[in-house]
């Protein structure tokens, strides 16, 4: 590349071309072929995600078309992808897409069958390897891709028939936040880059296939060499980023619990998921009236296997949810509350990269929060949950270290893997903050419009923090006095628990402090005063946050309060997951010997992180269960979902 044709190249093309071309010059003096240092190098100095290796500004996929066959035996997906590609200039004549463990049979031209050269490139640590695609000239085409995934793909749980609940089928799920979809479908795998979809799914002829979009065609019978299959056809027909694909397969059937929402499950457990999730369509039209229209058309739940390591995941038109929530009594279908809230936030006005991940969960947390209370006791619930999250964020930094760049509401996203930042950080710290900006700007009749109205301009968008600000700014231009006082470096780049903790309505958490200081203070030779009439008027969050203050004492409880605690309120035998969890944890803390086996058929009878995390955490802490702890991990790690399995091996010092 001569220096005439750099300089007519800057007068010609966009400066980020420009930039690509040197890079790319400079690559080829250095070196004949990628090497993984160079490639982390590239991820580092993406201007979009360094999460990826997609250049949406060079070259952009714009549709997605999937086949794919699922082949239970070997435990992979046979599938081909058509992927229509915008040029952002016709001087591009490149596409990089994110894979990881895929093996890649063929590139073609979609449109004329011509085979296009491609190159793979080693893997680079989580981020797995860049697939570079030979452009055809046309300004748009057609890349078809044929490949197989790894029968370890990351964003893939597996399960045998005898694994499920009805002992009939075998059972896929995916998982693909945040950078797992790379192991499924070569694509742009980052927020940044949203694409409508259609799909067409092969399965054994018993098996029920359901995607994040809306079926258009099920159940065509088909005879083949794979023997008696059925064919599923999905569209997406909204433009979502990767990370919002989803599929599972399995022994499914739905029970209709809304106007515009079915449950589904396995067949053993739908009533019981139809009876917990029956205020589902109450939560949506809550949400309606506080930020408009839902855009997606239905609205299902699935529950899934216990292996699942999220509360839920806001897959559109399909949310995936943990049965862990199965309460028997709706006290946990906040959680659905919080996977609708993502319908606005989150899947229509998405963060642009993972170093922004608040601008999602802080924002669905407090929209959540705001559905919640206008259902259930106004503000004094509202705020009341805000401090039982406020606590929660206040425990896991004290265990990340409270200055633990993990623990800024945006983080640098550079060599990061995602999942080793994930946390309640973005919800809690970035829910605080809109909490403050809200009070601050005159409460929620005031703020409430703003909220409307921002996601009403950035839907179908992929924005940034600074975006954020901008329009705040532009729509209270009127009151530039107030919004001076905001530090905004401090709220988002500072460690630690927020600047600025808000003095939250205590009048539905004053019974729970008031409980706990009476156990803290009473005496071990006199815990006759303590009846279950305590807790009986309470409801099951406020049991658990009088649970929750305990465990934040310094001085643990005594082995005979722990057992009396235990025996008074029938906290051994309370299916509600978040108190069960507390209690576990508290009895670790006290080093009570009596909850070892509850707390390891818990941590062993499902994967949600929440949960496992913190009690492996706390099994490792304590000396006699150290050795335990690490045991029941190798005993049970093929059953975990690679999210939970990394996570909890970091906890317990374990190199996979």
């Amino acid at each position: 590349m001569t220096s005439l044709y750099i300089l007519t190249s800057l007068l010609l093309i966009p400066l980020s071309v420009y930039i690509y071309y040197t890079i790319k010059q400079t690559n080829w003096l250095r070196m004949s072929v990628n090497t993984t240092e160079a490639l982390m190098e590239e991820l580092n100095n993406n201007p979009i995600d360094a999460n990826s290796f997609a250049r949406p500004d060079l070259s952009r996929v714009s549709h997605i078309s999937w086949k794919a066959f699922i082949n239970f035996d070997d435990q992979i997906i046979e599938a081909t992808v058509d992927l229509t590609v915008d040029k952002q200039n016709e001087t591009i004549d490149e596409l990089f897409l994110d894979t990881t463990q895929l093996s890649i049979f063929d590139v073609r031209n979609g449109e004329t069958n011509e085979q296009l050269s491609y190159e793979l490139s080693p893997s680079v640590a989580v981020f797995g390897s860049k697939l570079t695609v030979k452009l055809p000239p046309k300004k748009r085409s057609i890349i078809r891709i044929d490949y197989r995934t790894s029968n370890k793909a990351s964003a893939l749980q597996w399960l045998k028939p005898e694994q499920t609940a009805g002992k009939r089928q075998p059972y896929l799920f995916s998982q693909c936040q945040a950078i797992y979809c790379r192991s499924i479908i070569p694509c742009q795998d980052t927020p940044a880059v949203k694409t409508p979809y259609d799909a067409t799914v092969v399965v054994p002829k018993d098996v029920v296939v359901l995607m994040s979009a809306m079926r258009v065609e099920s159940g065509s019978w088909h005879q083949s060499d794979k023997g008696m299959t059925k064919e599923y056809r999905f569209e997406q027909k909204i433009a979502i980023p990767s990370y919002l694909m989803a599929i599972v397969a399995g022994d499914l059937v739905s029970k209709r619990i809304g106007p515009r929402s079915h449950v589904w499950s396995e067949p053993e457990v739908i009533d019981q998921c139809a009876y917990e999730f029956a205020n589902t369509e109450k939560f949506i039209t809550t949400a309606e009236n506080i930020v408009g229209p839902y855009v997606w058309g239905i609205y299902d739940l699935l529950v899934l296997p216990p292996s699942f390591p999220f509360g839920g995941m806001e897959n559109p038109c399909l949310t995936f949810v943990t049965p862990t929530l199965l309460a028997g009594d709706r006290s946990l279908d906040v959680v659905v509350a919080h996977e609708i809230a993502h319908s606005w936030t989150g899947n229509l006005v998405t963060n642009k990269n993972w170093g922004n991940f608040w601008l999602n969960e802080g924002f669905t947390r407090f929209l959540e929060m705001k559905i919640v209370g206008r259902l259930n006791g106004g503000e004094p619930n509202r705020q009341f949950n805000a401090i039982g999250g406020l606590k929660a964020l206040k425990f896991e930094i004290e265990a990340m270290g409270e200055q633990n760049n993990y623990t800024k509401l945006m983080i640098d996203p550079r060599g990061v893997d995602p999942e080793d930042a994930f946390s309640s950080v973005p919800y809690e710290k970035g829910h605080t903050f809109l909490f403050y900006l809200e009070q601050l700007l005159g409460g929620p009749q005031v703020f409430e419009p703003f909220l409307k109205s921002y996601i009403n301009h950035f839907k179908y968008q992929s924005i940034e923090t600074n975006d954020f600000k901008e329009y705040l700014e532009n729509y209270f231009k009127d009151k530039t006095d107030i919004l001076s006082k905001v530090e905004w470096d401090l709220w988002l780049h500072s460690t630690g628990m927020p600047p600025i903790i808000p003095d939250y309505d205590k009048s539905l958490s004053k019974m729970c402090t008031e409980l706990t200081n009476k156990w803290i203070n009473a005496n071990d030779n006199n815990l006759s005063e303590f009846k279950l009439s305590d807790i009986s008027s309470m409801n099951p969050m406020q049991v658990k946050e009088f649970l929750s203050q305990l465990l934040d004492s310094e001085i643990p409880l005594s082995l005979t309060k722990m057992h009396v605690l235990t025996e008074i309120y029938g906290l051994k035998s309370n299916k509600n997951s978040e108190i069960r969890s507390i209690w576990i944890r508290l009895g670790l803390k006290s080093h009570w010997k009596e909850c070892i086996n509850e707390t390891i058929e818990f941590i062993t009878s499902q994967g949600r992180m929440k949960f496992v995390k913190p009690i492996y955490r706390a099994l490792y802490a304590w000396d006699e269960t150290k050795q335990l702890a690490v045991n029941t991990f190798n005993a049970n790690k093929n059953q975990m979902m690679s999210i939970s399995l990394n996570s909890v091996a970091k906890e317990l010092n374990i190199k996979l």
